[in-house]
């Protein structure tokens, strides 16, 4: 691979692009729910008044972007996409802070906790249909003028938008059900994160390649590098769940295990059947953990390997998403950020 520039430079440009967008998007929302989206996205603070935030890294509309340049279209055809999966994204971390009772994110308090369930349950449904009125509207306008494809692009990627939305609920689901069983084998937790991130950044790396009219090929190869990119995207995500810095992740040390989440480098301590793994499962069965405890908890998972599963599971993964790209006859240039993306995802430390 050929470096054609750094990855914070690939992100801003693509955030240039798609900003703008996401925020005319998010001024259709209904004047009750628009103050708490722009809160979550970190636009504003609690009373309303702008507070500069960019809402995150922006991995995903980056993705989106990139993937219509990489089938030769034009960076504007990735942007609906890239906005699409951005509320999609948003609306599914508003409503599992709602769901783990987490009072922080981002370094700051989460929207239930600020605003109450309610509105956060209602802001979060809006995000979602949303995302599919713009990427019905970015086809019906390409059909109108008449772009390559369009008149079939349009279910193309409300499919994309609907079916990955759905493998991420049923993923979520797996991973709440997950909380409440002794244990989870390494397979049953690696499907369940491949619906609950691997999905939506498939679709991710793909929408705009879709909404540009490339060939079904293309369109493969993309999604096949979002979802081995989600897998190492989250087993990154579980191993800073457990050992992450909360100055860099704005999330409680431990917060994984007081959660008692039956993520991989648990899964795969567990699976070791030692009588460090014994302790470990002895400790998560309890309902609430004390600093102690979850602390030892930590240093068991580490102990029968947990951490080094995972580390060498988010590394096979990327190798394969790189794979899945040098297979492909994608344009080189975007093809090479993708790749730069996709290192910055797996290499990061919040």
């Amino acid at each position: 691979m050929i470096p054609t520039r750094n990855t914070p430079e690939v992100l801003d440009r693509a955030r240039e692009l798609v900003v703008p967008a996401l925020r005319a998007a998010i001024d259709r929302l209904s004047p009750d729910l628009r103050p708490i989206a722009e809160y979550h996205l970190g636009w504003s603070d609690a009373t309303g008044r702008p507070s500069g935030g960019n809402g995150g890294k922006g991995v995903r509309p980056a993705l989106a972007v990139l993937s219509a340049e990489a089938v030769g279209a034009d960076a504007a055809f990735g942007v609906p996409g890239g906005v699409a999966v951005e509320l999609v994204h948003n609306f599914s971390l508003i409503h599992d802070d709602v769901i783990d009772e987490d009072v922080e994110r981002r370094h700051r308090t989460t929207v239930w906790a600020q605003f109450g369930i309610g509105p956060a349950v209602i802001v979060g449904d809006a995000l979602l249909a949303l995302a599919l009125q713009v990427v019905l509207d970015a086809c019906e306008q390409n059909s109108l003028r008449g772009a390559p494809g369009s008149k079939n692009n349009s279910g193309r990627a409300t499919a994309c938008i609907v079916d990955a939305t759905a493998a991420m609920i049923a993923g979520q689901a797996l991973d709440m059900a997950f909380e409440s069983v002794p244990s989870v084998d390494i397979e049953g937790c690696l499907a369940m994160e491949a619906g609950k991130t691997g999905a939506l950044l498939g679709c991710a790396a793909s929408i705009g390649a879709v909404i540009a009219g490339a060939d079904g090929h293309d369109v493969v190869a993309l999604d096949r590098f979002g979802v081995e990119l989600g897998m190492a995207f989250q087993a990154v995500d579980d191993l800073l769940g457990i050992w992450g810095d909360p100055a860099m992740t704005g999330k409680s040390a431990w917060s994984d295990l007081r959660q008692h989440k039956k993520t991989l480098p648990v899964a795969a301590a567990l699976a070791t059947g030692s009588g460090a793994a014994e302790e470990l499962a002895a400790l998560m069965s309890l309902a609430q953990l004390s600093d102690d405890e979850v602390a030892r908890a930590a240093t068991l998972v580490e102990q029968c390997g947990g951490r080094e599963v995972t580390t060498s599971e988010a590394r096979f993964h990327l190798d394969n998403a790189v794979a899945s790209l040098n297979a492909s006859g994608l344009k080189e240039r975007a093809r090479d950020e993708l790749i730069e993306v996709a290192h910055f995802v797996v290499d990061r430390e919040s």
